[in-house]
């Protein structure tokens, strides 16, 4: 499993003896444009350096909309006179944090925004008219963003979803177990969402069952840690050809599965 717990991960990092703020801001400018600073130390003098960089001010994404492209490296102070900087990172935001325009009338929690950046990582979404099958949805933070987008959801809880959420279009409850269903008599779904609070060993079980029965086209999951990580279930989520595993900005004690079938 490469790295899942790291937020952002600088691919290419090169250290360097700077005598003064312009020699620093010289070195970086001379390697590209756009530059993220990690300042966990030395804060006034990277912040002087940080002036005599190209301004960059990301604007927040309105959801539906895929993260940047634009290529970003990031940068920090290992001393007063010392440079670490890398011109690639694994992330696409600075310091790996994503910026949203939050939605903060509609959703009964912010569970929401981990789906919101899975699925911006991702480029892809549920489109209007397709079928998402949301397991453990109550109180129904991503059944309302998944209905937002148009999609068909039929969320699968014992617990009843937020009024405003079970009255949105699209939307049909199911109060049952998630682990009670058999997804080979289940119609194909475009896309299965999970957040279910429930042991990563029996989500990838479950997982597993929808996958190997080719009843879900793309898969999105949350493994949730209850105690001590089990880094041997998060290695087997890892290992699904297809899958990836990783933890977000928005995560907890926690990792996002997703999975693209061919």
């Amino acid at each position: 499993m490469a790295a899942a717990w790291a937020q952002n991960i600088w691919l290419a990092p090169q250290e360097h003896d700077v005598a003064s703020i312009g020699a620093a801001a010289s070195i970086l400018r001379g390697l590209q444009r756009n530059w993220g600073a990690y300042l966990p130390d030395h804060v006034r003098r990277a912040t002087l350096i940080e002036a005599r960089l190209p301004p960059l001010k990301p604007k927040p994404l309105v959801f539906p909309q895929a993260a940047p492209t634009a290529h970003l490296g990031a940068w920090t102070l290992l001393g007063a006179r010392r440079l670490l900087a890398s011109p690639t990172q694994s992330s696409p935001w600075i310091n790996g944090q994503p910026l949203f325009v939050e939605d903060r009338a509609g959703p009964p929690s912010r569970a929401y925004l981990k789906l919101w950046e899975i699925l911006a990582l991702l480029g892809t979404w549920p489109q209007p008219g397709e079928r998402c099958l949301d397991l453990g949805a109550s109180p129904g933070g991503w059944t309302y963003a998944l209905a937002g987008l148009g999609a068909a959801v039929v969320a699968v809880d014992k617990a009843p979803l937020d009024p405003a959420v079970a009255g949105m279009k699209g939307v049909t409850l199911r109060q049952e177990s998630a682990f009670g269903i058999d997804p080979a008599a289940e119609p194909p779904v475009d896309w299965l969402f999970s957040d279910v609070i429930a042991y990563p060993a029996r989500m990838l079980t479950l997982v597993r069952a929808w996958i190997d029965t080719g009843r879900a086209r793309n898969v999105v999951c949350t493994l949730k840690f209850q105690g001590p990580t089990d880094h041997e279930a998060a290695e087997a989520f890892a290992a699904i050809a297809g899958g990836r595993v990783r933890h977000l900005f928005h995560n907890k004690h926690e990792l996002t599965f997703s999975w693209e079938g061919k």
